[in-house]
């Protein structure tokens, strides 16, 4: 007979919020710190302070239930109230500009993955989920694809590391260098949106650039995460042609599309049809953005500089020359597309 003891959920739900104490009181220390230094922003404090802060405590089990549903819940609700802020006709303008700029991009990206990795010897599953990353959603799109490929839980482990550092580096180096260039807040949100690996990261950047950076980046990112349904597609017909390889369980093409994606444009829907007070529109924002700040430091938190020292050189140049590929390549499309 099954146990109705209600003790374990309470223990469970008990475990999760109080995990999220940690970085909920990172995110209070960077929003203030993001405050007297706006250039740096809160969500790239809070990551930085993370990051410290689980180097210095270590990876502790008690607050891994409540990191891991500030990095991803939190980070996703906060998304979602970001899109109360946009209207569906902003929505389809944006997204419809980058067009060109992301399909440029992760055409460049798979191109340079398949070249890089054979150059640098890298093993083909990594290569190829390290490329997938970059290209589209960090390590979503690594989760993604390695259930198509069946790839091995190492393999994984090493992508995501890889992906993580510059998620990293990307939240922290981006804002200043678009200050440096002059990128208006639309630019950078296109470059940010296109060329940052995580969600997450990119909505760290974008923060700290501006308000009119981040809607633009949160269009253009999920936009682009569209990219999983097509490319984990042909990944399964890739599969079915090479019959030694682990195939993974194939999923259906909504399955692929993220649930706060959908919100978002729910959320848009509802700020289209006028179903969102006018004056709720600050609070919302607030609420969001010291969202995305308390997940920034959940990340920070679950980032492992040992694993990043033992995931090798090789796995890491080759994120690192998609990085930079994808990077340079979106603010070259945008100036010859006449965005930039």
């Amino acid at each position: 007979m099954k146990s109705t003891n209600p003790l374990p959920r309470f223990s469970e739900v008990f475990s999760t919020l109080s995990g999220t104490l940690p970085p909920f009181a990172i995110g209070v220390i960077a929003w203030q710190i993001g405050r007297i230094f706006p250039v740096l922003g809160a969500p790239v404090v809070a990551i930085l302070i993370g990051l410290a802060a689980g180097q210095l405590l270590g990876q502790r089990k008690g607050w891994s239930a409540g990191i891991k549903f500030a990095s991803k819940f939190i980070l996703q609700a906060s998304i979602v109230l970001l899109g109360a802020g946009l209207s569906l006709a902003q929505v389809a303008k944006i997204g419809g500009a980058g067009l060109p700029v992301m399909i440029g991009t992760l055409a460049l990206c798979v191109a340079g993955g398949h070249f890089f990795g054979r150059a640098l010897q890298v093993e083909r599953e990594v290569r190829t989920l390290v490329t997938y990353g970059t290209a589209i959603c960090g390590a979503s799109a690594i989760a993604t694809m390695s259930a198509v490929m069946g790839a091995a839980s190492s393999t994984v482990a090493v992508s995501i590391t890889v992906i993580v550092i510059y998620n990293v580096l990307g939240a922290v180096l981006f804002p200043p260098i678009g200050h440096l260039l002059g990128l208006s807040q639309e630019a950078f949100g296109m470059w940010a949106g296109t060329a940052v690996n995580d969600t997450s990261s990119v909505m760290a950047a974008a923060t700290a650039y501006g308000a009119a950076a981040t809607s633009y980046a949160v269009v253009v990112k999920l936009t682009r995460t569209l990219a999983i349904i097509p490319l984990a597609v042909f990944q399964s017909w890739l599969q079915t042609r090479q019959p030694s390889a682990t195939k993974g369980p194939v999923r259906s093409w909504y399955r692929l599309v993220p649930a706060f994606l959908v919100g978002f444009l729910i959320a848009a829907a509802m700020q289209s049809a006028g179903l969102i007070p006018h004056a709720w529109t600050h609070t919302l924002k607030l609420l969001a953005h010291f969202g995305i700040t308390v997940a920034m430091g959940a990340v920070g938190m679950s980032s492992s500089l040992t694993a990043i020292r033992d995931a090798g050189w090789r796995p890491v140049a080759l994120g690192g020359l998609l990085w930079i590929t994808v990077a340079t390549s979106s603010l070259l499309l945008q100036w010859v597309t006449g965005l930039l």
